[in-house]
């Protein structure tokens, strides 16, 4: 959603300085840069936006593996003993950056009369090839105890800051292709001078959506005679 004005009008002489208030919240990472500014002049303000969309790099997968049984010892064990070929499965899926969580155990509510239920489950993540979304499916997704979650397609990290140009460039012009300026005698442009604050910063992969990059900007336009 954006709001952008579409002309703008100004006297013999006046002068038009921009400044930026970007917005760059693409999954897994965020940045902000803030320029702080004063106008002595009119204000205006046109919003800018842009998307683009990455080569998939890899897959983020993450699965739940559960367990029940009469006690929560015996649930435990189960779990353990369900883990093992998780684990040696994703293993042979060349997985990279494997993480088990720490199993949680609790008692399931039952109707009266009816024995007690005590389940455990934990959280295994990683990151897989696009190429093994398949084998992730049919030799992991299947097997005892296990909730496969959808996989988050990520792209190549070493890319993210030509990204970021990119999405900059194409949002700034985003903002300002509506915006005419008319003046009987031209417009000398002038530099703002600013200080910037930056903050912290068949399952065919092919038809998995690719990450997107989404960038929104403000560009605020001091007119001053």
């Amino acid at each position: 959603m954006r709001s952008i004005p579409a002309t703008l009008s100004v006297a013999t002489g006046t002068v038009l300085i921009a400044a930026l208030q970007v917005s760059i919240p693409p999954a897994g990472r965020s940045a902000q840069v803030q320029l702080q500014l004063s106008c002595s002049g009119t204000v205006l303000e046109a919003q800018g936006s842009a998307t683009l969309k990455r080569t998939i790099d890899r897959l983020n997968l993450a699965l739940t593996l559960e367990a029940e049984a009469p006690t929560a010892q015996a649930a435990l064990a189960l779990l353990q003993q369900r883990l093992d070929p998780v684990r040696r499965g994703l293993q042979a899926l060349n997985v990279n950056a494997l993480r088990v969580s720490s199993p949680s155990v609790w008692n399931r509510a039952v109707p009266p009369g009816r024995p007690a239920v005590a389940q455990a489950s934990l959280q295994v993540s990683g990151e897989l090839a696009p190429d093994q979304l398949q084998n992730l499916i049919s030799r992991v997704g299947g097997l005892p105890g296990v909730r496969l979650a959808p996989v988050d397609p990520q792209a190549d990290r070493g890319t993210d800051a030509a990204s970021d140009r990119q999405l900059l460039q194409a949002a700034y012009q985003d903002a300002l292709r509506p915006l005419q300026v008319q003046s009987d005698g031209g417009l000398r442009p002038e530099p703002m001078v600013a200080m910037a604050r930056s903050a912290p910063a068949p399952f065919d992969p092919r038809e998995l959506p690719e990450p997107t990059d989404r960038l929104s900007l403000t560009v605020t336009f001091c007119a001053r005679p």
